[in-house]
């Protein structure tokens, strides 16, 4: 059959609060024009992000209910631990209760003041880790990686001659470590390919230097390999996926993504010694070693949803649901990133909104417009997520790319909804003439754009 369905049948549904748009003039206002200080009631259609917003499967919902809830060395740990280490392979699996904090733990463990991690792009959370601690984070995506409109079948991968003249540079003791983030989320939700893989963990090995992965989108990397790369398309995700994590020394997961649950996350390293590390920072600030800051009913659905996440229906209809909302406004016009990528659909703001300078936020402007338009909730990635301050003149630089991002959640809307946000984009653009930038009147000094506020410019 042609048409792609939904691999899965409807069980329990949840009414959506429908609004109109004087009232949601009124609601964005109080917000300050940040989507994320928005109450989720109010939003109609919510593509903030694909993070724990997916809906469990009945099987997820049975393992929880097995759930023991020990302190320490409880049967779900034994299942979280063996299904972790059947599906990536590494030697020593420490839960936390999200990505963030696996990277918080990593970062404190191998980075100093004055480090380099090199990433092909480093998200947020990511990148304010290693900033905290000191360290540079440092992007070496692709050249085609930062042109939106460039059709490539791996626009995630790694410029390799950028990381050896990096590693040149700086030398190799001041790079504690490497990352890829499969998918490259900043940069479109891009895959990563497995020759470049294979190239960067060459590198890394030849100057002693770790490879670690940013894994939270892995079997959607796994399946546009499977999809695009010679040689894979005989082969199982889950085989895919092995081989991956076979080039790498660890990796921070947040099982929020790919592991199909509404929290959690974990940190894996084949270094005995490190991972000792790991574990005592774990206990200071997560939980115990084998519950990381989850209940036993959160380890027991990642286990199952590990699993889940390699079903090959499933991945099919996951990457169909998001390209064909990509190649709906892409014909009406609406410049995207392209091709469309696994979790999400990337507008292009710069291009869309070419009369708004990057100083006046076209992301956040754009992000604001969709709400109004239809009760979309989306995401800004662009200057205000990513823009930097000139440490000499005081002014901002802006980010490479201003884009929004279209997160979609997993197992959540159906194609009506799917319907519905392609007409709403196309609403706006027919009127993005009109549309105006935003300024900012109140920020934080890291990951700002989760709490600051804006006003019309």
């Amino acid at each position: 059959m042609k048409t792609i369905i939904e691999p899965f049948r409807i069980k329990t549904v949840e009414p959506i609060c429908m609004t109109t748009a004087e009232e949601r003039a009124v609601i964005l206002k109080e917000a300050h024009y940040n989507l994320f200080a928005l109450s989720a009631e109010d939003v109609l259609i919510d593509l903030l992000t694909d993070s724990g917003t997916g809906a469990m499967s009945s099987e997820q919902w049975a393992a929880a209910m097995r759930g023991d809830e020990s302190y320490a060395g409880s049967a779900s740990w034994e299942r979280f631990e063996a299904s972790v280490k059947t599906v990536f392979g590494f030697g020593y699996v420490i839960p936390t209760h999200q990505g963030r904090a696996a990277e918080r733990i990593l970062f404190a463990c191998l980075c100093q003041p004055g480090d380099v991690v090199p990433n092909n792009t480093h998200f947020d959370t990511t990148r304010a880790n290693i900033e905290y601690r000191g360290a540079e984070a440092v992007d070496l995506v692709i050249p085609e990686g930062k042109q939106p409109e460039a059709i490539h079948p791996f626009k995630g991968n790694m410029d390799t001659g950028a990381l050896k003249a990096l590693i040149k540079e700086k030398g190799a003791e001041n790079i504690p470590l490497i990352m890829l983030t499969i998918t490259n989320n900043s940069m479109g939700g891009q895959p990563v390919s497995m020759a470049n893989i294979r190239e960067v963990a060459s590198i890394a090995r030849k100057h002693d230097i770790p490879l670690y992965f940013d894994a939270c989108r892995f079997a959607e990397n796994a399946y546009f390999i499977k999809l695009r790369e010679e040689g894979y398309a005989g082969k199982s995700v889950r085989e895919i996926a092995l081989e991956m994590f076979s080039h790498a020394d660890g990796c921070t997961m947040s099982a929020k993504k790919d592991g199909l649950a509404n929290i959690g996350g974990f940190l894996c390293t084949n270094d005995e010694l490190l991972a000792q590390q790991e574990k005592n920072l774990l206990i200071l600030t997560e939980g115990f070693p084998t519950y990381g800051g989850l209940a036993g009913r959160d380890l027991d659905a990642i286990a199952v949803g590990l699993e889940e996440v390699l079903h090959e229906d499933y991945l099919e209809y996951r990457l169909a649901s998001t390209r064909y909302l990509g190649e709906h406004i892409t014909r009406e016009g609406v410049p995207i990133v392209q091709p469309p990528g696994g979790h999400a659909i990337y507008i292009d703001a710069r291009a869309m909104l070419p009369h708004i300078p990057p100083a006046q936020y076209p992301g956040q402007a754009l992000a604001c417009e969709l709400y109004l338009e239809a009760g979309i909730r989306s995401v800004e990635i662009g200057s205000v997520m990513f823009g930097k301050t000139d440490p000499e003149t005081g002014e901002e630089i802006p980010a490479e790319m201003e884009l929004v991002r279209l997160a979609i959640p997993r197992r959540v809307y159906t194609q009506s909804h799917v319907d519905y946000v392609v007409e709403a984009i196309i609403a706006v653009f027919e009127r993005r003439n009109d549309i105006r930038g935003m300024r900012i009147t109140q920020q934080a000094p890291y990951l700002r754009h989760f709490t600051a506020r804006f006003e019309r410019a």
